[in-house]
């Protein structure tokens, strides 16, 4: 496996920016930083030999437990975290690690303490904003999967604006023929795309029309050379095409327009100069919910608390320009507070996109852990799912090799997030990748009834789980 390109955060790390350890020397904790990094990748080089993604977890996590120095927590936790995203486990992906959103000294006013502003469904809004420009970039944090499901909403009114191309930060070149012709990613089409909200995102625009390109830097560019041959394969994209209308999702500060970037130059200000074409930038990275409420960013309670949001929102002003709490950036999001059914977040549910379909562990004939995932009927075994989770009576952050077969237990029940009106195949495999059951399904809209369930087996009750609501930690249902 090629070396896994380090995305900035964890260059962050190795500049010194932010560390879990005690004072050390500077040198000395680099030194460390980067004999845990060359660790960290020897661990997923291995866990990769491994068939199956929960096979490759159960290596990850058992890594993570063996060894306690603070180095290698701090740099293989955030690679640790990438794998609960892709298994679906986003509780313990964001508690593993995240990043505290201090104040910035250049930091703009909140607009509560500002005349003037109000608040608008970002959903509303920015496809509006977006009609001046001829490229838009959105950002992620790449282990919050949060961040990435208003994008995957976007891309439709974008798309009605004229927007035609979706550049893709973590696409490898050698699969993007075939992803355009096949219609949705498989493993071997990204790193992060074997997470299912960025699959998703992938699927969407390439079921809407778009043409999704790579645009990232070869290997051997790091720091600034990486920055700028993003850039200039971005500007390419451009040249090449005139009506090409280029939607870009990139990773946390690449796109800011202004300011410091680890010393050098973002992404964003090199294009800019490459191409004189100002970009409309989104951040959607700082003003996002944290389980532990001491991450997040000082403005992020008092604005939440004043709107309760269920949706993301923007600010605006009467003369309907946006307001960004960083200079570089045109316009930021706040995302609502997080809740959690079955220990899975509701925005999986995409702002109303898809709907919880409630799933019992007797799917898993007490194997556990066991992965269940649901790939669209019309996608082949290769495809990365819609949705998927990791049902286990034993929490998944409990590091040991305990194995229950047998003996008094739960079983556990979790929730898939699918849209309505779509059929589904759910395969359900142990931690080796065998097959232990599979499974077709409707979601319906409300008011349908289930088909598919011959067994009973995917409703923790007795209804139509494609409709469950959950009331106080039990399930009860609408009656078609």
């Amino acid at each position: 496996m090629k070396r896994l390109r380090i995305p900035c955060l964890v260059m962050l790390l190795l500049a010194g920016f932010a560390t879990t350890a005690v004072a050390q020397v500077p040198a000395t904790w680099r030194e460390q930083q980067v004999e845990a990094m060359d660790k960290s990748d020897a661990i997923m080089k291995r866990a990769h030999g491994r068939k199956d993604l929960l096979a490759q977890y159960q290596v990850m996590r058992r890594a993570y437990a063996s060894d306690g120095k603070p180095a290698f927590r701090a740099i293989f936790g955030q690679y640790l975290s990438w794998y609960q995203s892709f298994i679906g486990d986003y509780k313990d992906a964001e508690l593993g690690f995240s990043i505290q959103q201090k104040p910035l000294v250049d930091d703009v006013p909140s607009p509560l303490a500002q005349p003037g502003w109000h608040a608008v469904p970002a959903l509303d809004y920015i496809p509006q904003l977006a009609k001046k420009y001829r490229v838009v970039f959105l950002n992620e944090a790449h282990n919050i999967a949060l961040t990435r499901t208003l994008t995957v909403r976007l891309l439709k009114p974008l798309r009605e604006q004229g927007f035609n191309v979706f550049a893709v930060e973590t696409l490898y070149r050698t699969d993007i023929d075939a992803l355009n012709k096949r219609g949705y990613p498989i493993a071997a089409s990204g790193f992060y795309t074997r997470e299912p909200v960025y699959a998703e995102m992938v699927r969407t625009a390439l079921k809407l029309g778009y043409k999704v390109v790579a645009y990232e830097a070869d290997p051997d560019h790091t720091g600034n050379a990486r920055e700028a041959q993003q850039a200039e394969n971005l500007w390419k994209i451009l040249k090449a095409d005139p009506n090409a209308k280029v939607v870009v999702n990139a990773g946390y500060a690449h796109i800011q327009k202004t300011g410091q970037f680890l010393g050098a130059e973002s992404m964003a200000e090199h294009f800019m100069k490459d191409s004189g074409i100002t970009p409309l930038s989104v951040e959607q990275t700082i003003l996002i919910p944290h389980q532990d409420s001491g991450m997040n960013h000082p403005d992020y309670g008092p604005i939440v608390g004043s709107l309760h949001p269920t949706q993301p929102m923007v600010f605006i002003n009467k003369n309907a320009k946006a307001w960004s709490l960083r200079p570089g950036y045109d316009v930021s999001v706040i995302f609502p507070q997080e809740h959690f059914v079955y220990d899975r977040p509701t925005w999986l549910e995409l702002w109303g996109a898809r709907v919880p379909f409630t799933v019992s562990g007797n799917l898993c004939q007490r194997h556990w852990p066991c992965m269940v995932a649901a790939r669209y009927a019309d996608e082949g075994d290769d495809a990365i799912p819609a949705d998927r989770m990791v049902l286990d009576p034993v929490p998944l952050t409990t590091i040991n090799d305990i194995k229950i077969t047998q003996g008094d237990y739960s079983i556990p029940i979790g929730q898939l997030y699918l849209r309505p009106g779509h059929r589904y195949r759910l395969t359900i495999t142990d931690e080796r990748g065998q097959r232990i059951g599979n499974q077709v399904i409707d979601v319906k809209t409300p008011g349908q009834s289930l088909t598919g369930d011959p067994q009973g087996l995917l409703d923790a009750t007795t209804c139509n789980v494609a409709i469950a609501k959950i009331h106080s930690g039990t399930v009860s249902c609408q009656k078609p």
